[in-house]
């Protein structure tokens, strides 16, 4: 090994941060307490009690993190830690407005009493149903009832009897005359002893049967009889009503008796004045409407059928609709509506088809949504969610900008629509919670300015805690809590630290384990299925490790047939020898949840011309921005190294061979450096090598992601052609605190079969990867002889003074064709 490569070489005990399960303070979590608390997310829980305890408008929390994370086990702990029972938010009942029907009255009360209030009042009025029928066939109502129309019956046969009398004094009758379904008195002339109509004897007098004169006299009494008849007959019909008009005063009277004592004690049980009034109103309304009560408790039939509900029920305005009960409520309502559809979240109010096909309401149709349900507690939602669906989140809004809501019936895609029902509004006293990841934040900050004015608060979820002491035994604690509540074997220490290490390896950080707890926790499962597997009593490290496996197994397909690929030299990719312009680099495949790495050639062709840098992949449109401004960045670093005293005159032409489908990224930008130094000083670099890392314009080579995976995957790959000892993988010095590697992996390097290199820039890597110094300049900026600089100076030297003769030849040229233009002219 040269000098360089023992310099730059990372010693095994550096390529992964072990925990050493002797250092856990216990033997199986069975000795651990459970988790109570949340872990990792101070930041969070602070801005998310904070939020909660400002009891101001607006001051609602906006909840952001990784799915996994643990944001809605938070939420809910969180929550069900400041509900507390102090305060039990009110029942909400809706009741008929008896002066508009469209205006439903609200009406509030303390947890339990709307339940109460509700039986109450159908109570009351099934006694009515019950007592009023009764009530009007009672002996006194009778007796009262037959006192008024016996002096009705008395004076009217007073009329008729001095009316009869005159009548029969001038020679005429008062018959009783079927006139539709009414009978009326009217005056006839006695003609041989028998009343006869006046059209009749007016037949006969123009038969000549009966004397004219005598006619006319008759004609003229009847007249005034008949008038004297009518008004009589006009007095009768008044005074009947006023005797109807008696018998309904008397009811009213005696029904308003009957019904005072229990509206009283109504009164007593609910003092409320709103209450006081629909009572009022109420019984005021039945005062009117006598009949309804006097058909007794049956329902009302219409052509021997049964009405529905809404459509015959007299009944109905009597009745209580109890929007929200808390009666069973022991804290402040927590409402997770984990579909928050117009419908779920706002409620609605159904409509339905009477007997005529018109759609109808009332406000007993008036339901409640979830928003209601957590007034004067919390509403959860998930933010995708609730913006997916229509009306949802512009409906949200409004509810909380106006700190009330008013339930309604939202149904977009329907044509027809019913009247225009509108409850009286109901006042909002909650805090409304929305889980979302970052990226919908902003956009939504961004795009809706109400986002801001009705979520002050954000409670921002980490993806990492600190690898502390006491975060390994929180950990440590939190596993037993999972234990417990999904019945999982008890997990010895070295179990713990295999699942912490294998935490820490998520996050690509030493000093940081990952709070994806979904992750944490499926792994834990496994690792328990594979114990049962086995018939053990604890889960070991073994049994972890066989999970980790398994969870790999079932998802690499791709990168085995990847692998195959390579194997059978489909995918071209060299792990001996060397070859100029030629370099491998290393890629990062992205499959859901799993990533893999896999090495890419990278070739780069130089020639003299003016073209500078040429990325094959942008020209094809395969290359996304981070990829274009990394290949800017080489350019820059030429420019800056190589241009200072005479132009770049060169074309390089630079290339993912075999890559088809696109490329980004900046990762790749400091090996297709070295692939154009290479080709420019004509000197191989090592295929045993696999190299990453972005650059800057000064040559300094800059961290990336997924280091370990890429590392892996040239692993993988020298593997399956077999180990040489000269094999390895070139990453920024800066990715060393990120390296997380497999076992195998680092006991291949231990073994001298395999090296991991740290490079700090851009000379380093290319005498790693050349075995040639890159050289060092001297006050006039020459670089010693032999060095890879002073290659590359001359080779562009080379190439400038080519391209200057050809242009001064192809001048010449062009210069000796005009000559011979003009002689033959």
């Amino acid at each position: 090994m040269s000098d360089i490569q023992t310099l730059l070489s990372i010693p095994p005990e550096n390529l992964r941060w072990k925990l050493d399960p002797r250092t856990l303070p216990f033997e199986t979590t069975k000795e651990l307490d459970p988790l109570t608390e949340i872990i990792g997310q101070d930041r969070a829980l602070e801005a998310f009690r904070f939020g909660l305890g400002v009891r101001k408008e607006g001051y609602n929390v906006f909840v952001t993190g990784s799915s996994g994370t643990g944001r809605m086990t938070t939420v809910l702990k969180i929550l069900q830690e400041m509900a507390g029972t102090e305060f039990i938010p009110d029942d909400l009942c809706y009741v008929y407005n008896f002066k508009n029907s469209e205006s439903p009255h609200l009406l509030r009360f303390k947890a339990g009493m709307g339940r109460k209030f509700r039986d109450d009042i159908h109570s009351f009025v099934e006694n009515l149903k019950k007592d009023v029928p009764m009530l009007f066939e009672s002996e006194d109502y009778l007796t009262m009832k037959k006192e008024i129309l016996e002096k009705y019956e008395e004076k009217g046969k007073q009329f008729f009897k001095d009316l009869d009398a005159r009548v029969k004094e001038e020679g005429f009758a008062i018959v009783q005359v079927q006139i539709g379904q009414m009978t009326r008195p009217v005056v006839m002339p006695i003609v041989n002893d028998q009343p006869t109509p006046m059209e009749k004897l007016e037949s006969i007098v123009e038969r000549g049967e009966y004397p004219r004169e005598k006619y006319d006299a008759i004609k003229n009494k009847h007249h005034q009889l008949t008038e004297q008849v009518d008004r009589i007959f006009m007095e009768i019909r008044d005074m009947q009503r006023e005797v109807q008009k008696q018998l309904e005063e008397m009811d009213r009277y005696v029904f308003l008796k009957s019904v005072t004592n229990p509206t009283d004690e109504l009164k007593k049980t609910y003092d409320n004045e709103k209450v006081h009034a629909y009572l009022d109103e109420m019984i005021q309304d039945m005062a009117d409407n006598l009949n309804v009560l006097r058909m007794g408790p049956q329902q009302p039939m219409a052509a021997g059928v049964a009405l529905p509900f809404t459509q015959g029920n007299p009944f109905l305005p009597y009745s209580v609709n109890l929007l929200v009960d808390n009666g069973d409520t022991e804290t402040r309502p927590i409402i997770v509506e984990n579909y928050p559809n117009f419908k779920n979240l706002f409620g609605t109010i159904e409509r339905v088809v009477d007997r005529t096909g018109i759609w109808t309401t009332d406000f007993s149709r008036i339901h409640a949504g979830s928003l209601l349900k957590a007034n004067g507690g919390f509403l959860v939602i998930n933010l995708l969610d609730a913006i997916l669906e229509p009306g949802v989140w512009q409906g949200l809004k409004r509810a909380l900008k106006a700190n009330c809501f008013e339930p309604q019936t939202f149904d977009p895609f329907y044509i027809f629509t019913t009247g225009g029902m509108a409850p009286e509004p109901i006042p909002l006293d909650l805090k409304v919670v929305v889980i979302s990841n970052a990226y919908l934040y902003y956009l939504l900050n961004a795009y809706d300015e109400d986002t801001r004015k009705i979520f002050k608060v954000r409670a921002d979820f980490a993806n990492t805690m600190d690898t502390t002491e006491e975060t390994i035994r929180r950990v440590g604690r939190y596993i037993r809590m999972k234990s417990d509540e999904d019945g999982l074997k008890p997990f010895d220490r070295t179990a713990v630290a295999g699942i912490i290490e294998e935490a820490v390896r998520m996050t690509g950080r030493k000093e940081k384990i990952s709070t994806h707890l979904l992750s944490v926790g499926e792994l834990l499962i496994e690792a328990d299925f594979r114990a049962q597997q086995e018939g053990a009593d604890i889960v070991s490290a073994r049994h972890v490790e066989q999970a980790i496996r398994s969870r790999i197994y079932r998802s690499n397909l791709i990168e085995e047939q990847i692998q195959e690929m390579i194997d059978r030299g489909t995918l071209l990719i060299d792990t001996e020898g060397s070859v100029a312009g030629q370099i491998n680099g290393l890629s990062v495949y992205m499959l859901g949840d799993y990533a893999f790495g896999k090495p890419t050639r990278i070739t780069a062709v130089t020639s003299m011309g003016r073209g500078g840098v040429i990325n094959i992949e942008r020209e094809a449109d395969l290359s996304g921005s981070t990829h274009n401004k990394g290949v800017l960045i080489l350019s820059g670093y030429l420019r800056r190294k190589y241009a200072q005293k005479k132009p770049l005159s060169m074309t390089a032409s630079i290339a993912f061979e075999q890559s088809y489908s696109g490329v980004d990224g900046d990762s790749a930008s400091s090996t297709e450096i070295y692939a154009i130094l290479s080709s420019l000083a004509e000197c191989p670099l090592r295929q045993d090598l696999a190299v990453t890392g972005s650059v800057n314009q000064k040559g300094e080579v800059q961290a990336i992601g997924g280091v370990n995976e890429k590392i892996e995957g040239f692993f993988d790959c020298c593997r399956a052609r077999k180990l040489t000892g000269t094999q390895g993988v070139l990453i920024p010095a800066s990715n060393e605190q990120d390296l997380m590697l497999r076992p195998d992996v680092i006991e291949a390097v231990a073994r001298g079969e395999f090296a991991i290199y740290r490079v700090h820039t851009v000379d380093q890597g290319i005498e790693l990867l050349t075995g040639i110094p890159a050289g060092e300049p001297d006050a006039e900026g020459i670089y010693p002889e032999g060095t890879i600089h002073a290659r590359v100076h001359d080779k562009l030297e080379q190439l400038a003074k080519g391209l200057k003769e050809f242009g001064e030849e192809e001048d010449e040229q062009k210069k000796d064709n005009t000559r011979d233009k003009c002689k033959s002219c």
